[in-house]
């Protein structure tokens, strides 16, 4: 009897039709019942020739899963048809969390990840959108060894190059060239797959998930796409659309994953609904699902779909900090998790811009306007993974000076913005609500009784308000930019103050027991 270890992917391979274009033709599932009765349906891929695969991931420890094939053709028929797996304990921790406490998903209502076994998750996430065609393995777990040491937990990929009229050379690191996931993609279609490329992107995403990085996946790219020229996301039908999500469950839904089923435009182009629906339909997980969009859109699409879980939107491009944009998005009704998903691009198109401490700080003020979901930072040069400073084809208006995507990975603010997560590691972000009565000058985050949580990007002294009785007695004040503990005491009651170096941003802390990243340096 085959084992499945609890969250670990586990894969079923069957003997299916030989068909023109299994990809378009076989919808087909396979539903999991457990000892305790719970089920599961995941859906199947073709995987080239009679080759079909179902993925899945148990989520108990012991007992059988009983397994049967389903599909929407009697003709289509896969062998084996039925079988059993036994739920096992892992037999090693991961480095990935999700791969332990459970894959995190947003409860309707909520406005942050948590863990299947309660406990909170915080997205740090980098956009190296153009990795998954572009990047060779080597290429990609030299970046992933990158990112997981600065404390960055999840990328955001085009799952497609996205530009109808690019053109150049296949091949990942060939110059001006790139992979290819549909060959009808250039027509503004999603129908003539190319299994090769989707099974080297399984290689790529498990080294991303092996150092502690969730995928979130991009179906196709609304907007600007990689080069700006000519996106396919706008113009793909809702059916072919709604396959590829689905298609895109089945291949990496047995792992961790957060799926943008719309990218850099409204939300209301054709097939973002299609699609979310259809991930709903088939994530058995719960996964993340939301929007993200362009710079001039409203924010309001579909805020009221049960598959929306989040929306992510962009500040623009140029160097402005735009905290209230977070703070709109925060009023919007029913209640959706939100981020910014993508900050000004350091050193994108001149050199200095948005560079630093500049990254530092435009994270902890998105967080602090009610971004619990968590932040983002990105690189020019990086993002659209230049292979070197010296490849042409790029708009120069989105390029590092002098910088491929190696020397992009060692600019300055990509530490700041990982440290984010590493501070606000293990706190229950997901009760907070920007809070601005508590102390005089800073933003701040509070879960009544529980947590309070201050940027002060000047710096000390915490001035105390109206705090007694409404946050814990304990304080703790971080150095951001080192993730450092400079104080720690017993607050002051009110009208009393906590002092600090003035024009160094500090993070103050309160809560009754010492957060995570404390308890580290503490021992």
């Amino acid at each position: 009897m085959t084992a499945a270890p609890r969250w670990r992917e586990t894969e079923i391979v069957f003997t299916g039709p030989d068909l023109e274009n299994p990809y378009v033709e076989v919808e087909a599932w396979v539903d999991l019942v457990h000892a305790s009765g719970e089920t599961l349906r995941r859906p199947v891929f073709w995987d080239g020739c009679t080759t079909y695969r179902v993925r899945f991931a148990s989520t108990w420890d012991s007992g059988a899963w009983r397994w049967t094939v389903g599909t929407a053709s009697a003709a289509h028929r896969l062998e084996p048809a039925s079988g059993v797996l036994e739920a096992t304990r892992p037999t090693t921790p991961s480095v990935h969390p999700a791969l332990d406490r459970g894959f995190p998903r947003i409860a309707p209502g909520a406005r942050a990840m948590t863990h299947p076994d309660g406990s909170p998750a915080f997205l740090v996430a980098d956009t190296a959108w153009a990795l998954p065609f572009r990047a060779t393995l080597e290429d990609v777990a030299t970046y992933a060894a990158d990112r997981a040491a600065k404390h960055f937990t999840a990328v955001l990929l085009m799952t497609v190059q996205p530009d109808m009229g690019a053109r150049g050379p296949r091949g990942r690191d060939v110059p001006g060239g790139f992979e290819v996931g549909f060959e009808d993609l250039p027509d503004g279609h999603l129908n003539q797959i190319v299994t090769a490329y989707w099974q080297h992107l399984d290689r790529a995403s498990a080294i991303l998930v092996d150092h502690g990085l969730t995928p979130v996946l991009v179906p196709v790219f609304h907007g600007f796409g990689w080069k700006g020229l000519g996106s396919a996301g706008p113009v793909i039908c809702a059916e072919e659309y709604a396959r590829f999500c689905r298609y895109l469950v089945a291949r990496y839904g047995a792992r961790p994953a957060v799926y943008l089923v719309g990218a850099d435009g409204t939300g209301e182009e054709q097939g973002v609904e299609a699609g979310g629906e259809e991930i709903e339909r088939w994530d058995a997980y719960g996964q993340p699902v939301g929007i993200h969009h362009r710079p001039h859109s409203r924010l309001e699409a579909h805020q009221d779909a049960p598959w929306l879980d989040f929306r992510s939107c962009q500040t623009g491009h140029d160097g402005d900090h735009v905290p209230d944009r977070l703070a709109t998005m925060w009023m919007h009704r029913p209640v959706k998790a939100i981020m910014n998903g993508e900050p000004t691009y350091e050193n994108s198109g001149r050199p200095g811009k948005a560079t630093g401490w500049w990254q530092g700080h435009e994270a902890w003020s998105n967080v602090c306007a009610g971004g619990l979901l968590g932040v983002a930072y990105g690189a020019g040069s990086l993002w659209q993974w230049r292979l070197s400073p010296e490849e042409e084809g790029h708009p120069e208006v989105f390029l590092a000076e002098d910088a491929g995507w190696r020397e992009a990975l060692d600019f300055e603010g990509s530490r700041y913005v990982g440290l984010v997560g590493h501070i606000l590691r293990g706190l229950p972000l997901q009760d907070a609500a920007p809070c601005w009565d508590v102390l005089l000058r800073s933003r701040g985050l509070l879960v009544p009784g529980r947590l309070f949580l201050s940027y002060a990007e000047h710096g000390g002294p915490w001035v105390f308000l109206d705090a007694d009785g409404r946050i814990p007695d304990r304080y703790w004040v971080i150095d951001p930019r080192t993730g450092r503990l400079v104080d720690a005491g017993t607050r002051p009651r009110n009208l009393g103050s906590i002092p600090g170096e003035p024009e160094v941003p500090m993070v103050l802390i309160c809560a009754d027991e010492p957060p995570p990243v404390v308890v580290e340096q503490l021992g």
